[in-house]
């Protein structure tokens, strides 16, 4: 998004495959931006600020991410956007994003506060402003219109979000002001190209992260991962949950921090996710609830703090509980969470529930039960980690029987 509007031809590389970047080029590119793709390197010739309207409705798929920054970026143009998805993501919640664009001087029309979005763009104002909910999604879409903006736009944060996109600015020359509560940026700054290597994701290695942990004698290593500190929370966890994990970081100097992650089964303990920690870890929150699933009977995990799990590409909390209760955890549902307690794992029928992060963390647990496990829907991993199955066959060895149809 950010090539697209700075003058000049960026290239990434390490370009995810997933639908979720996919469906971002695409709107990139009906707003005007050029784009090159060669397997996971993209070349993005940028606009300088000056995006076209879209003939066709943008189409984010199923990544509220790109839906919510990219109403940022649109609501400083002068022109009206429509932004629409799939039936998982017209069921999300945007006035929480809505609501702080309009203060700035955009209309935005909705279903109820639901996609699609109809936006339209105006000569933005900035303005002052705290999220009700800790969210990194809208933080970061104000921050994008407010670098269009007349004077200056500041997201107060009673608590801490990741700041990819703050590091992302300022390494594409924009200046962002940052305190330990607030970060702010001028209007009116240009965008310059910028050739720059995406880390491995996080959330993404989190699985395996899991599945080393939740497995006796499990080693994993994951070389050029992302370790930014504001989303390595899940790394504590583990190691209260019992892990071995050291990182080890490839230039301390860079702007987004990345690096060599391993993680070793060390013991299995019960653990608790505190509601201060959810922000930092919301997406990984599955994976952790897999770990728990994969423990001797007894032990536990306990989330609390955690409604926003209700609006996500599914309501996790409900369908986490139902997958997992169908394999033979004991399950108790929260608002704002659950409690898992392991017990045996067994052979069951469970639904992705549309959810990539569900049919991954369903799948992950799936290694630990006594009979085979079908998740239905589970081909939605591609929205994240198209080869997610291959790589789980590989490092179960022979262990592990996976089959596939058109609908599991």
């Amino acid at each position: 998004m950010l090539a697209a509007l700075a003058e000049g031809r960026s290239t990434i590389a390490g370009y995810s495959g997933g639908a979720d970047c996919a469906a971002t080029l695409a709107c990139i590119q009906a707003l005007g931006a050029r784009v090159e793709r060669a397997g996971t390197t993209v070349q993005i010739t940028g606009t300088g600020h000056h995006l076209v309207p879209s003939a066709e409705p943008l189409y984010a798929a199923n990544s509220g991410t790109t839906m919510r920054l990219m109403a940022g970026i649109v609501a400083s143009h002068a022109f009206r956007t429509v932004i629409s998805g799939d039936a998982s993501l017209t069921r999300r919640p945007m006035r929480r994003i809505i609501d702080p664009l309009e203060r700035m001087g955009a209309h935005i029309g909705s279903q109820d506060g639901r996609p699609p979005l109809v936006i339209d763009g105006a000569r933005l104002r900035g303005i002052t402003y705290t999220p009700q909910v800790p969210s990194a999604q809208v933080k970061s879409g104000v921050l994008l219109a407010g670098l269009c903006a007349e004077g200056m736009t500041t997201i107060e944060e009673t608590t801490p979000t990741r700041d990819h996109t703050e590091r992302a600015l300022a390494t594409f020359a924009a200046r962002v002001e940052r305190s330990a509560n607030a970060v702010a940026i001028e209007g009116g700054q240009l965008l310059r190209a910028k050739s720059v290597t995406v880390p491995g994701d996080l959330s993404g290695a989190a699985f395996w992260s899991v599945l080393a942990a939740g497995t006796a004698g499990g080693d994993v290593t994951i070389e050029r991962v992302g370790l930014n500190p504001t989303r390595a929370g899940v790394l504590a966890i583990l190691r209260r949950a019992g892990a071995r994990v050291t990182s080890d970081l490839d230039d301390p100097s860079a702007a987004e921090p990345a690096g060599t992650l391993r993680v070793e089964f060390g013991e299995w303990r019960s653990f608790a996710i505190d509601p201060v920690e959810v922000p930092g870890v919301i997406d990984e929150i599955p994976a952790l609830a897999a770990l728990a699933a994969m423990m001797p009977a007894g032990r536990s995990l306990v989330v609390r703090g955690a409604r926003e799990l209700r609006v996500k590409e599914s309501d996790r909390i409900s369908a986490l509980a139902s997958g997992f209760a169908a394999m033979g955890s004991d399950i108790e549902e929260y608002e704002d969470g659950f409690r898992l307690t392991a017990r045996p794992l067994e052979g069951a029928v469970v639904d992705a529930a549309h959810d990539h992060r569900l049919a991954m963390a369903f799948a992950i647990a799936a290694t630990k039960a006594s009979s085979p496990v079908t998740i239905r829907g589970a081909s939605v991993v591609d929205v994240s980690y198209p080869r997610f199955f291959d790589t789980l066959a590989r490092l179960t060895h022979e262990e592990l029987r996976l089959e596939r149809s058109t609908s599991e």
